[in-house]
């Protein structure tokens, strides 16, 4: 690789300050300075960025005091003004509290990844992968059993609905069965208002045959007494 030949060749101080830029913080830049090339104020504050960005990834609220420490800031008032700068740059997203002294950190950026960080991030992944798989198991478990469920609540109701069925069905035919018991037949009906029991027309007859008798009798008293 081009790598190594960079640091022993005579650009090895300009490759150390890449390095600085892409995994380092402000606070590496300090400690190598006399061997590394000088920067600029735009760079000093592009490295301050990268810096929170670094810290950020380790703490979400980051306390005033290690930001000046590490930033080797004046004031609080440069500080915020670095931050706002940041979050304008879409170098980060967050809040400064200043009650509580601290930056609140809601997003921030990625910075390049040293080979040596690789099995680290090969690890951190499997042990996600090993967690998703272990979330998914308890999902599908959750499904079989929601399935289940729905099976049994479905046979029950086709089992309410066909003896409400049946239950239907009885209730018609003893319905009718009934109706059927205590219904008369309409000529019937008429038959027996024309012609009454026999018991009911002798009576009648013999009254009337009285009454004839009583009526002739009468007329023969009156005519002998005429």
């Amino acid at each position: 690789p081009v790598y190594p030949q960079l640091a022993d060749s005579e650009f090895s101080p300009v490759f150390r300050l890449l390095t600085i830029f892409a995994y380092g913080t402000y606070a590496d830049y300090l400690a190598e300075a006399a061997n590394l090339p000088p920067l600029t104020e735009a760079q000093k504050n592009k490295l301050r960025h990268l810096s929170v960005v670094t810290l950020a990834a380790k703490i979400k609220c980051i306390p005033y005091s290690v930001l000046l420490e590490q930033l080797q800031l004046k004031n609080v008032r440069q500080l915020e003004d670095l931050v706002i700068e940041a979050v304008y740059a879409d170098v980060l997203r967050g809040s400064l509290d200043q009650r509580n002294q601290r930056l609140e950190v809601d997003y921030s950026i990625g910075r390049d990844i040293r080979r040596e960080e690789l099995s680290t991030i090969t690890r951190t992944l499997q042990e996600w992968c090993q967690g998703c798989e272990v979330v998914l198991s308890g999902i599908e478990e959750q499904v079989s059993r929601a399935n289940q469920h729905k099976e049994q609540q479905l046979a029950l109701k086709q089992q309410i609905e066909s003896e409400v069925a049946n239950l239907k069905k009885t209730i018609k035919v003893t319905t009718a069965a009934a109706a059927a018991a205590t219904s008369q037949d309409p000529e019937q009906h008429l038959t027996e208002l024309r012609e009454p029991a026999p018991g009911t027309n002798q009576r009648q007859a013999s009254k009337k045959t009285s009454k004839a008798k009583g009526l002739r009798g009468s007329a023969k008293i009156w005519s002998k007494s005429n």
